[in-house]
């Protein structure tokens, strides 16, 4: 596999990195990794666990990816330093390349000073191309690029440049920066080479029609939004219980706490409010109305990399009695997104060579928001891909179904 990483020297990437080829090297054993499952053994054979990284970053350009990662295990200590320096010389090797940050808000401006193409005074259409050729030089055969980068404020929706290839593309030649972001010019750039794409954050990336389109048009796989790795996991794994015994939830307080960079952007309102849409609009979907919710998420420095939910649901059940649960989801949330990264990148070139195109819904199962189906309960979710990968290959059209919600 050779997996492009938007956000290469980040703590889910390095980690990301670190973990594949410990796996590769059989330092350590694949736990965490969905696609080693027996439902899936096909799939070790198709696309071994073997890795080839890249990406593009906006921070640390004249690093590496073991200097990056050594950097994030100084602060976290999230796994054994001896797994680290095994893939040491693996690492050094992965270079990333000067990527954008167009329209990714103060949040993402915050972490220090950042190397852009922007600021080198490209256009729109000259990003695209450099991106695009970073991508194409890294080798299209077997190849997927996932965004692993900080999340992105959401974008004014325009039907004229979001609603058709055509007129996305016409933004681009008009260098009109205002309508796109950073997670929407690496999604363009990988379908327009046909590379699969997968999208782990709440960032708009491939999700507005003038993308499916193209997917569609180049015959390109591609999924999102949004990994599904902590509270929101176990909150659409929890929920549908309370819905398969017919109670009745009143209300439902998250409140979550985190530090590091993730927990830096998201505190700030405008890269937040993508991140709280994401996480709050599950619970409608699972149970088909929408009780009393409160979704919170604060940044808590001493934290770095943990990061912990405090839970409260105030449910009713026979005779109207009213009683209440709560949980504290406590996680590393690289440790949790890692082996996501590698599975999401697995099934997208499984879905590729099954000669699949479009969004791939049933990765939905890997999402806190999955584009073009409204399930979000976990365990629909995996029935669904347990189906979809024994099945025969679907032929799927262009929808606007998930499409991200307009800024009003």
């Amino acid at each position: 596999m050779k997996i492009w990483l938007v956000g290469t020297y980040g703590a889910v990437a390095t980690t990301t990195m670190v973990g594949a080829k410990a796996l590769e090297n059989g330092v350590i054993d694949p736990t965490g990794i969905v696609s080693e499952m027996p439902e899936f053994e096909e799939i070790h054979e198709r696309i071994p666990l073997e890795f080839q990284f890249g990406g593009h970053e906006v921070r640390w350009i004249d690093s590496n990816a073991y200097r990056a990662a050594l950097n994030h295990w100084k602060l976290n200590r999230h796994f054994d330093y001896g797994i680290l320096e095994s893939v040491k010389n693996d690492l050094e090797e992965i270079r990333a390349e000067k990527g954008t940050a167009i329209n990714c808000g103060p949040g993402v401006e915050s972490l220090g000073e950042l190397s852009t193409l922007e600021k080198e005074g490209y256009t729109l259409r000259e990003i695209v191309d450099i991106l695009r050729e970073d991508m194409s030089s890294f080798g299209k055969r077997d190849c997927v690029v996932i965004n692993v980068a900080s999340t992105e404020p959401v974008v004014e929706f325009r039907e004229e440049y979001h609603g058709s290839l055509e007129g996305f593309e016409s933004m681009i030649d008009e260098n009109r920066k205002r309508y796109v972001s950073a997670s929407m010019l690496y999604a363009y750039s990988a379908l327009k080479e046909g590379i699969p794409y997968g999208n782990f954050t709440p960032s708009t990336g491939s999700n507005i029609p003038a993308l499916k389109e193209l997917a569609i048009k180049n015959r390109v796989p591609h999924a999102g939004n949004d990994g599904k790795t902590g509270e929101t996991l176990i909150k659409t794994t929890l929920a549908p219980l309370f819905l398969y015994r017919n109670l009745s939830i009143d209300g439902w307080m998250s409140y979550n706490i985190l530090g590091d960079d993730d927990g830096k952007v998201l505190s700030h309102a405008e890269n937040k409010e993508s991140k709280v849409i994401s996480k709050d609009s599950v619970l409608e979907k699972t149970l088909g109305y929408s009780p009393y919710s409160i979704c919170e998420i604060n940044m808590f420095p001493s934290l770095i990399d943990n990061k912990i939910a405090f839970d409260f649901i105030h449910f009713k059940g026979f005779m109207g009695t009213k009683m209440k649960f709560y949980f504290i989801w406590d996680g590393i949330d690289a440790i949790l997104a890692a082996p996501l990264v590698i599975d999401i990148a697995r099934f997208l070139l499984y879905a590729r060579d099954r000669g699949e195109y479009g969004v791939i819904e049933e990765l939905g199962f890997f999402f806190k928001s999955p584009m073009d189906t409204e399930i979000v309960n976990t365990h629909q979710q995996f029935e669904m891909l347990k189906t979809w990968f024994t099945q025969k290959p679907i032929t799927r059209g262009i929808s606007t179904a998930g499409v991200f919600i307009p800024k009003v």
